[in-house]
């Protein structure tokens, strides 16, 4: 006998089911007579957590395994496909989950959740009227991934000459074209992105949240940082402020750096002594409700900044202070660089650098912007489901979209650098910086690590 209903996580506890449905009305304004066909993830192999692929999530909040997805251009209507009520599963290992059924179908909002088995028969539909099939076909993004990072895996491992294998999605648009060969099948990871690029209110609400406890990690890092720790002691401190406020897991690997490593932009080895004077450059963000976060911050570890280390980090901070505030909605990033640079040249002018290094180091920083001015594109990256999210940027900035800044400056032959990072959302009148609260002036970072750990 089944369980009695129960709430499952099915999206819904993120979103109502009407946020997936806009997003579901949006492709099916898109694609016409067509058919969307997504497939989402498999289990995982062990005992570890699921989570479900970004595309697959993004129109329909299932996380199931081996759910198949079709929305109909015509008809208007989204089936789910999924796997059969199973006793086993459900009443002595996992509790309750999604099955096929009205129940399922009333959780997620759409028009029918029938069994997994039924999908062969809507293809052969498909086929026999020969309509174009979209489906992704860019590799599935899961935690702690960018879209770039499976794309690159999966080309590497299909050319590898002792492997070959193609992408589960290759091999399912394979599939797709074999059931269904006068069926244009077309890829629908450009329009997905194109939507994504954009955020609801409710996507911001997660975003926000999910930098909130961003912040709160860093602030426990710079409580906890003492020298003779090690750069994973404070990823440890971080972890637990993830897992404490709800997060799935972190949104990629722990940046932690000290020393010469903050020269590396993806240093993550943590495994380095933190050292009385080296400053810890701290960057790291939770997986939250399918949403990502990314902020760096800049700290002594023995609590106070030296003389020089307050010159490289002020000069630095007036600049990047420099290219935040000239961030404008409706502009183009090459706009608000030469902007920025316009601010930034008297900056430099007027500062009174006692050191030789700092001030190469500031001019080489200021002359990378301007080398830049007519052609950039972007001033960092977008953050959204994933920490580097889809979404090919409009020539301006619009509101909704969401970005960190992060530039960093470096001292090459002493092989160290800094590098700050705020999550950037556009709005109507110009941005919000949804890191603000995070300490970044000198005195509030050391009165921060004055306080007690918590």
């Amino acid at each position: 006998m089944r369980p009695s209903a129960q709430p499952v996580f099915a999206g819904t506890e993120i979103f109502p089911p009407d946020e997936f449905a806009a997003r579901r009305a949006r492709v099916i304004a898109e694609i016409g007579d067509a058919v969307a066909i997504l497939q989402g993830t498999t289990e995982r192999p062990g005992e570890q957590p699921f989570r479900q692929n970004n595309q697959f999530f993004y129109l329909t909040g299932v996380a199931e395994p081996r759910a198949i997805a079709v929305i109909d251009g015509r008809t208007k209507e989204t089936t789910i496909f999924l796997q059969p009520y199973n006793e086993r599963r459900e009443t002595r290992m996992f509790g309750p989950a999604l099955h096929p059924g009205d129940e399922a179908a009333r959780t997620l909002g759409v028009s029918f959740v029938v069994n997994r088995e039924a999908f062969a028969a809507v293809v052969a539909s498909i086929a026999k009227n020969a309509r174009r099939i979209y489906t992704p076909f860019r590799p599935e993004v899961l935690g702690e991934a960018s879209s770039s990072d499976p794309a690159a895996l999966w080309r590497a491992t299909k050319e590898d000459p002792w492997d070959g294998r193609p992408s589960r999605e290759e091999a399912f648009v394979a599939k797709l074209r074999a059931a269904a060969p006068k069926s244009a099948v077309t890829d629908l990871d450009p329009m997905l992105d194109a939507l994504r690029s954009t955020k609801s209110p409710r996507e911001i609400a997660v975003i926000r949240e999910a930098t909130r406890i961003t912040g709160l990690a860093i602030v426990e890092a710079m409580r906890h940082v003492r020298p003779g720790m090690f750069e994973y002691e404070l990823q440890a401190e971080a972890e637990y402020v993830f897992k404490k406020n709800g997060a799935y897991g972190p949104s990629y690997f722990a940046l932690i750096a000290t020393g010469t490593n903050t020269f590396y932009s993806h240093y993550h080895r943590n495994t380095e002594k933190i050292a009385d004077g080296d400053l810890v450059q701290f960057d790291y963000a939770p997986d939250y409700k399918y949403y990502q976060s990314d902020v760096t911050r800049v700290f002594p570890a023995n609590g106070r900044f030296t003389a020089r280390q307050r010159e490289l980090y002020t000069i630095y901070l007036r600049l990047y202070l420099a290219l935040m505030t000239s961030i404008r909605a409706h502009a183009s990033p090459s706009a608000i660089i030469q902007a920025a640079v316009a601010k930034m040249d008297p900056i430099v002018a007027s500062f009174p650098f006692t050191d030789p290094k700092i001030k190469a180091a500031a001019t080489a920083f200021v002359d990378r912007f301007r080398s830049t001015a007519s052609s950039a594109r972007s001033l960092g990256h977008s953050v959204g489901m994933e920490v580097h999210d889809v979404g090919r940027p409009t020539a301006t900035l619009e509101p909704g979209q969401v970005f960190t800044i992060e530039p960093a400056m470096q001292i090459p032959d002493e092989h160290i650098g800094i590098r700050l990072e705020d999550m950037i959302l556009v709005t109507p009148t110009g941005y919000e910086n949804l890191s603000a609260s995070v300490p970044i002036e000198i005195d509030a970072i050391e009165a921060t690590m004055r306080q007690p750990p918590r």
